[in-house]
């Protein structure tokens, strides 16, 4: 009997395809032709289902609820020589783990009757027993009694500290006044008493609010102690369970060596593995080809469905692994296997000059080309800088801003470190006018508008970011419609802020504008370039105090 995990090519449509001489590098790539006929294949597969009740989002009343799933493709070689593809999807689809057609997950926490469920009724249980403690009405009065108590010992406090020192200041007016008077000294020791007086009363008050505050903070702590144990409990039986987890996640590579989840991270920065490391598509694939014998040949990974409220998902279009979860995993598992070299380390051809526009004693202003790092990176030397430097001579090129490596157009690199610290306060008081050209891959039929997107890092995901409404950072660009064509709109965007990746998160999320800046690999589809284009500086020269600005026209 056949294994109905694997789908074999019929031979007529794989006919003269050479096979990939290197596995997929899976954090940057573009799919092999196998890859996409597995990939559309298996996409033909989840338009046609019907009994697979997952809400993808795909239907315009089914938007509410809605969920998009990254699957993923392995083309593999059978022990015969047979070309044939393994389906993955991350994390669960409709609530199981176990759907036909589907590699099963490395480990099935959500398998009948497994210690996982198990023990995970059992934190439900303390749960909703530190649910119904934290809502009971007793607890609840004793909150609400103690705030009141409080509340009004604080206003009595407040208000007794303030006749006192009104009528410490009596006293010293007083002083003032008979000072050197025949009788000062009966005076002085009345004023005396009164002191102590007004001393004994604060006490009084104060030890008398802390004794009734006392009574209802006794009863209130035991109740709090309980629920802290029982907090503890599940905490300490959430870390049990997620070490005994991390115990069964054991990733198997082609020569049989196996390691558990914990042993893997246990040397990255994180230290222990993050939520969810393993249940991604391309892990999946990989356990199930070594544990049935099966030799990957490449892989691809896409996205079925609507787009996450956060991230930037678009769908049918293809992604690369995920570096948090999947990278450490993934080195593990692809040890000995030849891999296509990753294309980021290396530039494909030489880029451009860089040309000066403007140059003085003060400052250059370039136009950066495309491809060009503004700064030298860990693999690659050639930079904006680097180039400078060759021309400066003695003279250290300072970096003022910078440009993403595939966006070109306008930077000002300062000469002098006054000139740096003069034109960079300028941006970050956010008096630098700019303004980028790009082409987006859809045609925009509003003429003009702002987008408002707070955004951060994708921790779990570098460098990509995130759109983030409770710790993002304020993210504000405006933008304008200059040309549109048959299938693409030419724009102007007027960045507000300055955060990473603020015009290609603001151009491609589906609250923005819902529409990738074309070529861009990160957020969209690659293309020979990404056209985003810095096209216009204006900022007052450090020297004359002059406003100034620079023009560069993209050249698409």
């Amino acid at each position: 009997m056949g294994d109905s995990r694997v789908s074999y090519f019929p031979d007529e449509l794989i006919r003269g395809i050479a096979l990939p001489e290197r596995f997929t590098y899976p954090f940057y790539y573009e799919p092999h032709p196998l890859a996409r006929i597995a990939a559309a294949e298996l996409q033909l597969y989840l338009e046609s289902q019907t009994q697979l009740d997952h809400n993808f989002g795909l239907e315009n009343d089914a938007e509410e609820g809605a969920i998009g799933k990254m699957f993923g493709v392995l083309v593999v070689q059978d022990a015969e020589g047979k070309l044939a593809y393994l389906s993955a999807f991350s994390g669960k689809l409709a609530n199981s783990n176990d759907h036909p057609r589907f590699v099963p997950p490395v480990f099935d926490m959500l398998e009948e009757d497994s210690f996982f469920l198990k023990k995970v009724e059992v934190i439900n249980t303390i749960n909703a027993r530190v649910k119904e403690m934290t809502a009971a009405p007793v607890y609840r009065q004793l909150i609400l009694e103690h705030e009141q108590l409080s509340a009004t010992a604080a206003l009595e406090i407040t208000a007794l500290k303030e006749q006192l020192k009104t009528n410490k200041a009596d006293r010293k007016a007083q002083r003032d006044a008979l000072k050197g008077l025949p009788g000062y000294a009966l005076t002085e020791a009345a004023l005396i008493k009164q002191s102590l007086h007004d001393k004994r009363t604060l006490k009084g008050l104060t030890d008398k609010w802390q004794e009734s505050l006392a009574e209802t903070q006794v009863k209130l702590s035991q109740l709090e102690a309980d629920i802290d144990a029982l907090k503890n409990e599940r905490k300490e039986r959430s870390a049990a369970l997620q070490q005994e987890l991390f115990d069964q996640y054991i990733f198997l590579n082609k020569d049989g060596k196996g390691k558990s989840v914990g042993e893997i991270f246990a040397d990255t920065p994180l230290g222990k593995p993050p939520s969810a490391a393993g249940e991604c598509a391309a892990p999946k694939l990989l356990q199930y080809a070594f544990t049935h014998g099966y030799t990957p040949i490449t892989m691809a990974e896409f996205w079925w469905g609507s787009s996450p409220k956060s991230d930037i998902r678009k769908h049918q279009h293809f992604y690369p692994a995920c570096t948090g979860k999947c990278k450490p995993i993934l080195a593990h598992m692809l040890e000995g296997i030849p891999i296509d070299e990753n294309p980021l380390l290396y530039l494909p051809a030489p880029v451009e000059p860089l040309e000066i526009v403007y140059e003085d004693e003060c400052f250059v202003v370039v136009n950066k080309p495309s491809g060009l790092r503004s700064v030298p990176g860990v693999n690659i030397a050639d930079s904006v800088y680097t180039r400078l430097r060759q021309v400066f001579g003695d003279t250290e090129p300072l970096m003022i801003h910078r440009l993403d490596m595939d966006t070109s157009g306008l930077l000002v690199v300062a000469k002098t470190k006054p000139v740096h610290k003069h034109i960079q306060r300028q941006f970050l008081q956010r008096t630098v006018k700019k303004r980028y050209t790009a082409l987006l891959s859809k045609v925009i039929e509003q003429p003009e508008g702002e987008i408002n997107l707070p955004l951060r890092a994708d921790l779990l995901n570098r460098p990509r970011q995130l759109v983030c409404f409770t710790s993002g950072k304020k993210s504000v660009t405006t933008w304008k419609v200059v040309d549109r064509y048959a299938s693409s709109t030419r724009i102007h965007f007027w960045p507000h802020t300055g955060r990473t990746h603020q015009l290609r998160m603001h151009a491609a999320h589906e609250q923005g504008l819902d529409a990738p800046i074309i070529g861009d690999d990160l957020y969209g589809v690659a293309a020979d370039r990404m056209y985003l284009h810095a096209a216009y500086l204006e900022f007052v020269h450090p020297k004359s105090k002059q406003r100034i600005s620079f023009e560069a026209p993209p050249g698409f």
